[in-house]
């Protein structure tokens, strides 16, 4: 399910980041087990070691080389439902519980960057949603005011003002929640990984986990040539890892992110676009999803092919979206464009799994990964120290039923949606 190293090497974000790259450590014991250096481990395993707890993290590849680091930046709280849909669906008292995680799941990522000193170009200037029709303005405004009630900083947008708002005239209006903002992805990740190290977690780089099995009381975890053992294990792979619990990746449905960044807009065409200094997605079928970096560059992004080969035809329908959504950038010329993968699941929420006592697992984020993920492995962290109840209940693993032709299905959905938005943006 993973994407060449050439693709992320690519990333606008691996340019410029401004976190170094932080190395590896010679692989220890430790009380906890995280596999994955993406924010839901480097969340976990700060938040433990913050505790008291030893704690040694295995990655792959680098820290942030998955959807961590080849993300779009935006840093939005809450999930795909709304407050008055938690509460329906858990009740008043762990519907309450899961409001005030995800409305405050933004929070956590600012705080720990304010925290830590991490050096990721971040911003708060809020993110826009905006609608693709009057159907779902309907929508959007309502989930506004439900944030709203909940006490959330909100602006309401019709058509006129979006346009203001966005730099873009194909809204029917839209919302901005001001909790949200940006990060360089990568250099967040990064930073998380030097607080982690500094907190006394040890971070192992290039050490592909090949099995995780139960020894005794605790657990191994099978590093090819040497083991690590540990009381418990979390597994924060997401989209990349198909092999350690089959039936997890089974549940989930890995589906790539194409993004473009242009070269640097002059400054009176990007000051035309999302002048107040917001991100901004869609409600369409394919959302796009695009803000402006501190260089001035216009970055977009849309969900592209499945498997593991990149797609240029999608990476050009996108960037034919770009320009119309935004004709005044011209010729503008596409500087760097890459893709990864993230992981979706069918009821649209994130996912936590014991599937054995001490065997953790946690996936999906649904295109929220950069706060609601870092706010999950603290939440994690609460629930193996304290006990803490999780924010979502833990669930069995239910495997989809198609997903053994995830590929030829999925492919064919996102090719006749891009197809429609080439003709107009038609939902």
């Amino acid at each position: 399910m993973t994407l060449s190293a050439d693709l992320w090497d690519r990333s606008l974000w691996y340019a410029t980041a401004e976190e170094p790259d932080p190395g590896s450590d010679a692989p220890e014991d430790a009380q906890v087990l995280v596999i994955g250096g993406g924010f839901t481990g480097l969340s976990t395993a700060l938040h433990l070691a913050e505790r008291g707890v030893a704690v040694t993290l295995i990655e792959a590849e680098k820290i942030g080389f998955g959807a961590s680091g080849r993300n779009g930046g935006q840093v939005i709280p809450g999930l795909k439902i709304d407050p008055a849909e938690m509460r329906a669906r858990w009740g008043a008292e762990a519907g309450d519980r899961l409001v005030e995680f995800a409305g405050g799941a933004a929070d956590r990522v600012f705080d720990l960057i304010e925290r830590h000193g991490i050096a990721c170009a971040a911003t708060r200037k809020g993110w826009i949603q905006g609608a693709h029709s009057a159907k779902a303005l309907s929508a959007v405004h309502a989930r506004a005011r439900d944030w709203e009630r909940e006490g959330a900083p909100v602006e309401i947008y019709d058509a006129g003002a979006m346009a203001e708002a966005t730099g873009t005239r194909i809204y029917h209006g839209g919302w901005r929640d001001l909790r949200a903002g940006l990060v360089n992805p990568l250099s967040y990740a990064r930073g998380l990984a030097r607080a982690a190290r500094a907190a006394g977690v040890r971070i192992v780089t290039g050490a592909r986990a090949m099995a995780v099995l139960r020894e005794g009381a605790g657990w191994r975890v099978d590093l090819g040539g040497s083991s690590l053992r540990g009381q418990t294990v979390v597994m924060a792979t997401n989209a990349y890892d198909d092999r350690l619990l089959p039936r997890l990746a089974r549940s989930i449905l890995p589906v790539q992110s194409s993004i473009v960044a242009t070269e640097p807009l002059p400054e009176a065409v990007a000051a035309t676009i999302l002048p107040q200094g917001a991100c901004c997605s869609e409600t369409r079928k394919l959302a796009f999803y695009y803000r402006l970096t501190p260089d001035r560059r216009l970055v977009i992004g849309g969900r592209g092919a499945t498997g593991p080969v990149y797609s240029t035809g999608l990476q050009d329908a996108l960037e034919q979206g770009m320009r119309r959504l935004f004709p005044q950038i011209a010729d503008a010329r596409v500087d760097m464009a890459w893709s990864g993968h993230l992981a979706l699941t069918m009821d649209h929420l994130p996912h936590i799994h014991e599937p054995e006592p001490g065997l953790w697992a946690v996936a999906a984020y649904n295109g929220r990964g950069v706060a609601m993920a870092t706010a999950m492995g603290a939440a994690l962290a609460d629930r193996l120290v304290e006990g803490t109840p999780l924010p979502l209940p833990e669930t069995p693993i239910r495997p989809i039923g198609w997903h053994a032709l995830r590929g030829p299905v999925m492919d064919i959905g996102v090719r006749y949606y891009w197809m429609k938005d080439r003709l107009g943006f038609a939902s």
